[in-house]
């Protein structure tokens, strides 16, 4: 069983433990083609490309100036990211085994890197997997990506006990993996929230939710579909009359859990 996540915004480059090794982005070929094209744009693009003030243009834009694609220096992967799915995560407070166990269990989709395994080292960078920067293969990175990452996360997840996908991942990022090209099946989780007695979708909250998932299967090393229902951190418990067979539903009611 194989998680899948998406990146965060917020960076954290403070360094990781000294017991995690770093490791090589599978993709950084890739990489390295989309540094280049980000290198050519100028603030005023970037600002236009992300939708992102003057101040974060520029920084973004020093950042690709000086990305190095062939570099091994950086921040793990799971580290580096600081949303509120990592804040659910909360990978600095995981023992040795434990970040063992996420190393094959947890990948991350990147704009940029494309998959990225938790102990891969990143640099800083921003590039939203929606952002239509063209490139020779069209005119955004769903285009550039193609089937690519859907045969890395077929390569990751076969061998598994249960070679299923977990997607925990938002719709922008999951997007970019062609599902006509995955062979292993997926299963979507979502989390919701019960109010005056209507299970309603908790928006920008879910990201807390799918972050406190991923470190519930990663502390019990759940490694079966059939095992996701047990989740029930935070409150949250599964809904089976919102859920079917690929789409699980956790609720969370606030009075419960208050």
């Amino acid at each position: 069983m194989l998680m899948v996540v998406s990146p965060a915004k917020m960076l954290d480059f403070t360094a990781g433990p000294d017991s995690a090794p770093l490791t090589v982005p599978v993709l950084r070929e890739e990489t390295a083609i989309l540094a280049k094209a980000a290198r050519r744009l100028t603030g005023p693009d970037l600002k236009r490309l992300m939708g992102i003030s003057d101040a974060l243009a520029k920084l973004n834009r020093a950042r690709f100036q000086a990305f190095d694609a062939q570099s091994e220096d950086g921040v793990q992967a799971i580290f580096a990211f600081a949303g509120d799915v990592y804040r659910g995560l909360s990978a600095r407070t995981m023992d040795r085994a434990a970040l063992r166990w996420a190393a094959d269990h947890l990948r991350i989709l990147s704009g940029l890197y494309g998959v990225l395994r938790p102990f891969d080292a990143i640099q800083p960078y921003r590039l939203e997997m929606g952002a239509r920067l063209k490139t020779r293969r069209g005119h955004d990175l769903y285009a550039f990506w193609g089937d690519r990452l859907a045969k890395v996360l077929d390569g990751e997840v076969a061998g598994h006990v249960d070679p299923v996908i977990v997607n925990l991942a938002s719709q922008e990022y999951f997007a970019a993996v062609d599902r006509k090209a995955l062979n292993a099946p997926v299963v979507t989780c979502h989390f919701n929230q019960l109010r005056d007695g209507e299970v309603r979708p908790l928006g920008f909250a879910a990201k807390r939710g799918r972050g406190l998932m991923a470190r519930w299967i990663i502390d019990n090393r759940i490694d079966r579909r059939d095992e996701l229902t047990g989740f029930d951190s935070e409150g949250y418990r599964f809904h089976p009359a919102s859920s079917n067979e690929i789409e699980l539903v956790f609720v969370r009611d606030p009075a419960s859990s208050a």
